[in-house]
C-alpha cells in the first residue's frame, strides 16, 4: 500500500495528476477541498465544526483537518492500494500530525510529489477557469 502526498500551487495540476495515478494504480483520493465540501454538505459533526471556522473567515485548525482526513482514510477500508493526499499537508506541523495519525493506523507516507509550474502558467490556467458569459 502506498500513501502519497501531491502538492503544488493552485492550478499546478494536482487534481489532474491525481486522476492519472488513480486510473493507473487504483489509489483512493483525498482532496481536502472536496472532503470539506462533502462533510459540510452532509451535515456531519466534523463538517459543522469546520463550517463554523470557515463562516468566521478562519482557517480550519490542523488537528481538526487531520481528524477529518483520518475519518475519510478509514472509510476506504483495509484493502485499498493506497491513498493520494491532494493538497494536504501544506505545513510542517500538518505533515507531522498526518504522520502521527497514519502511524497509529500502522501506515506511513511513501512518497511526496511536488508540482512546480511557472507563475505565468498558473495565472493563465486559473484565469481561464472563470469565464463570465
Amino acid at each position: 500500500m502506498k500513501n502519497i502526498v501531491i502538492f503544488g500551487a493552485p492550478g499546478s495540476g494536482k487534481g489532474t495528476q491525481s486522476e492519472q495515478l488513480i486510473a493507473k494504480y487504483g489509489f483512493e483520493h483525498i482532496s481536502t477541498g472536496d472532503v470539506l465540501r462533502n462533510e459540510i454538505k452532509n451535515g456531519t459533526e466534523l463538517g459543522k465544526t469546520a463550517k463554523s471556522f470557515i463562516d468566521n473567515g478562519q482557517l480550519i485548525p490542523d488537528d481538526l483537518m487531520v481528524n477529518i482526513l483520518a475519518s475519510v482514510y478509514d472509510s476506504f477500508g483495509k484493502e485499498h492500494k493506497g491513498v493520494i493526499f491532494d493538497g494536504f499537508p501544506r505545513t510542517i506541523p500538518q505533515a507531522e500530525s498526518l504522520e502521527v495519525v497514519l502511524a497509529k493506523m500502522g501506515k506511513k507516507l511513501e512518497k511526496v510529489i511536488s508540482l512546480t509550474v511557472p507563475d505565468s502558467d498558473l495565472i493563465e490556467r486559473l484565469t481561464g477557469r472563470r469565464v463570465c458569459t
